[in-house]
């Protein structure tokens, strides 16, 4: 199975975190499948590959807790929502 997560990345006391499309069984540091993202908790930025993402969640990924918050803000579901009524 496949999972929206971060990967934590920068230095002590200043991370900054990736978000990756990663097998479930890997670590948080493993291999990912693709980087879709970028948050900065600090600065409070955010950057979505929108395409990417939607791609992942169609084809049945989970994202986790505080990725589905940052992307439930971008408006992503709303989009996943839109595209799938188009399918319908």
């Amino acid at each position: 199975m496949v999972k929206l997560r971060l990967k934590r990345c920068g230095r002590k006391q200043r991370a900054v975190y990736r978000i990756v499309a990663i097998d479930v069984r890997s670590r948080r540091e493993g291999i990912d499948l693709r980087k879709v993202g970028f948050y900065d908790p600090i600065k409070n930025q955010t950057y979505l590959n929108v395409p990417n993402i939607l791609y992942f969640l169609e084809r049945g990924a989970q994202p986790t807790g505080t990725v589905h918050d940052i992307s439930k803000r971008a408006g992503v579901f709303t989009e996943l929502h839109l595209n799938q009524m188009k399918l319908n």
